[in-house]
Order: structure tokens, then sequence, then C-alpha cells
């Protein structure tokens, strides 16, 4: 079987498709051919439509990778003929009828609380005094700052939004567990990596891992590439 060289990269909640810049260069370097989806992020159902657009425009099988809320949109989305793989990156792996809300709602004892800002018109931001250390703890401040203050307004219908057929139950997966994330806890991570059957590797770093740590991110998506 032939390594897969399309990567289809989807980004989470209050953040853009940018974030994946360090990945994107040092797959590109490596002569994968790199796409990058900006969901809208006004509900599940719509982001998964746009990641469809970007999969259609593939010439051949894809690595769909999704971060953070992009799992859910991934386990939505791929399902689509040309993904041969799925690579979760601290990310939700909803199964079917599940969403972020009912993933989030019942967080282990003891876990960090994500310090979401009460909806405003239907949209959700991060609060931007807490961002540094709930979202991109491993950042330089600088960095995280301006991260939170190009916050995407996240619609509360993307998180209500439920998975219909979850993708990783017919197609192989890969998971990163950022053992330092405090805002999916790294036990729910684990719990639903393994839930998926996911090949699972894990690495020191925050819920903006994929910034912190490309290298790491990018070589399971070459892992995911080659082993499908």
């Amino acid at each position: 079987m032939s390594a897969v060289t399309n990567v289809v990269l989807v980004h989470g909640g209050f953040v853009d498709g940018s974030g994946w810049q360090p990945v994107y260069d040092l797959l590109t370097q490596d002569g994968y051919r790199v796409s990058v989806v900006q969901n809208p992020t006004l509900s599940l159902h719509g982001d998964a439509e746009a990641t469809r657009l970007i999969l259609d425009q593939q010439d051949g099988p894809t690595v769909l990778v999704g971060h953070s809320y992009g799992g859910a949109v991934i386990s939505e989305a791929g399902t689509h003929p040309n993904v041969a793989a799925l690579v979760y990156i601290a990310a939700f792996a909803p199964d079917k009828g599940e969403s972020v809300n009912t993933l989030i709602a019942d967080p282990p004892p003891g876990a960090p609380v994500p310090p979401i800002l009460p909806p405003v018109n239907g949209y959700l931001f991060l609060d931007r005094d807490k961002f540094h250390a709930s979202f991109a703890g491993d950042l330089p401040a600088a960095q995280a700052a301006f991260l939170a203050d190009a916050q995407v307004p996240w619609g509360v219908d993307a998180l209500a939004g439920a998975v219909s057929e979850p993708a990783w139950r017919a197609k192989p997966s890969w998971y990163l567990v950022a053992t330092d994330d405090r805002m999916i806890p790294p036990p729910a991570q684990r719990a639903m990596s393994a839930r998926a059957g996911s090949t699972v590797v894990e690495a020191a770093g925050s819920h903006a891992i994929y910034v912190s740590q490309p290298a790491a991110v990018a070589d399971l998506i070459k892992q995911a590439a080659v082993n499908r």
C-alpha cells in the first residue's frame, strides 16, 4: 500500500486555521500536499460541509486531521471517500449521537475548568486573561496573547451538534494526547482514543500542542500516512 501524500488540517474552537502553519511547513517540506479548512464554527453540520468541500478537491487518499473541536468535525466529515485515515490532536472524538456538549458534561474529578465566558448572542469566547494558562501554557506570553486577541467566536450550535456516523468506526485513527492539556483533560483524551481504537502517542504540551510541538504532530500525521 503506497503512502498517502494528501493531508487536510481542521482547526478547533476559538482559533482559526493559521495556527496550523508550523505543522503545514514541516509536512510540505517533506513533500506532502497540505490543505487547511477554515471552519465557520457556527454549526457542526456547516463545519463538516466546509471540510467536505476541501476533501472534494483532493486528488486521492487523504489523511484528515482535527484539533480539539476539529475532532468532532473530522468524525462527522471523515466518512468522505477520499479519507484514508484520521488523526486526532488533543481532540474530541464523539461517538454516534454525541456532541462536544455531551463529552464535557461530566468532567473527571479535579479537572481544570476551561474559562469559557457565558454565551453572548449565541457565541462563546475564552476569558482573555486566562487564555494563556488554559489554552496555550507552553507558548510565549506574546504568542498566547495574539491567539487570545484573535479568537474566533464559537457558536453554541457547534458544541451541540451531534455526530451522525463517526468515521473512526470505519477508518483507522491515530491520536496525540497532550499531557499538560487544561482544556480537554488528558484522562478524557485517553478514554476517547481507546474507545476509537486509535494508535496513541503522548507528548508533553498544552492544548495548543499543534503550535508548540509541531514536530510531534507532523510525525504522527506521517505515521498515519504510511501505515493507514
